[in-house]
């Protein structure tokens, strides 16, 4: 089989990968409360507490309870794949500065409530994703963010203060993060295929530029400077002092000859 038929095959099964490991670990966390009856909620997001500042963090691993866990597990999963399979390069990133962004404003700006849950991560996800394939101006992109915008546009009314029990500061947190990625980020993974007319009209768009231009200066007058060489009149000029004949035997022989005649 080829290296292009195998090659979607190699990628799509190893970027679940990752995904599954991050929420894996929140499984075992709440299993583990779940087991031992005891929560751990205290050992989230407490804005603006130094003493609970690994909140941060840690808020991304607590859930409430499981009908929690799996709302979030399932768009983390989804979306972490689509972030490791079209922005392979950034993948990393995407999830380490979502995890610290939107737990930082949290502790910055929130309500003085423990926050816990990987939602803001869900939120952050979602906003980089569209706003990636709308800056972009990628077809594949573009497509997958109308997908996301069909699935998950309900998330946007999660980022108003409607329910309390809600962490909508952490929902809205994530979406910011998401766009600040999306823009800081714009130059690495896919970009906007180039069509021949692309050229042609930043080729016109050149020699626009180029007839926008002022006009040169006219050239300076060339200017001719030409030596004329005069001999002085009153010079005098010395004789031609002619040289000795080089050979004078012939000359004697010839007027010997001469002279016979």
């Amino acid at each position: 089989m080829s290296d292009s038929s195998t090659s979607g095959k190699f990628h799509f099964f190893p970027d679940f990968l990752f995904p599954v490991v991050f929420m894996g670990i929140s499984w075992i966390v709440w299993g583990w409360e779940t087991y031992t009856g005891h929560s751990l909620s205290h050992y989230g997001n407490l804005p603006r507490s130094l003493e609970h500042l690994y909140g941060i963090v840690t808020m991304h691993f607590l859930h409430g309870d499981w009908q929690h866990l799996f709302n979030n597990t399932v768009p983390m999963v989804l979306l972490g794949w689509a972030i490791f399979y079209f922005y392979r390069p950034s993948a990393l990133k995407i999830y380490g500065w979502s995890l610290v962004l939107t737990g930082l404003w949290v502790w910055i700006a929130a309500r003085g409530n423990f926050h816990i849950g990987a939602s803001g991560m869900v939120y952050s996800f979602a906003s980089f994703v569209f706003f990636s394939g709308v800056i972009r101006r990628n077809a594949n992109l573009a497509a997958l963010s109308l997908l996301i915008v069909f699935i998950y546009g309900g998330l946007v009314w999660g980022i108003f203060p409607i329910d309390p029990s809600i962490s909508w500061e952490g929902h809205l947190s994530g979406g910011v993060a998401g766009l600040f990625l999306a823009l800081n980020l714009r130059s690495e993974g896919p970009q906007r295929k180039k069509w021949e007319w692309d050229e042609e009209e930043e080729e016109d768009e050149d020699w626009e530029q180029l007839q926008e231009l002022p006009p040169m200066p006219a050239p300076p007058p060339r200017v001719v400077v030409r030596y004329h060489y005069r001999p002085n009149s009153a010079a005098t000029i010395p004789p031609q002092v002619s040289s000795p004949p080089e050979n004078p035997e012939v000359e004697d022989k010839g007027s010997n000859r001469t002279s016979q005649q």
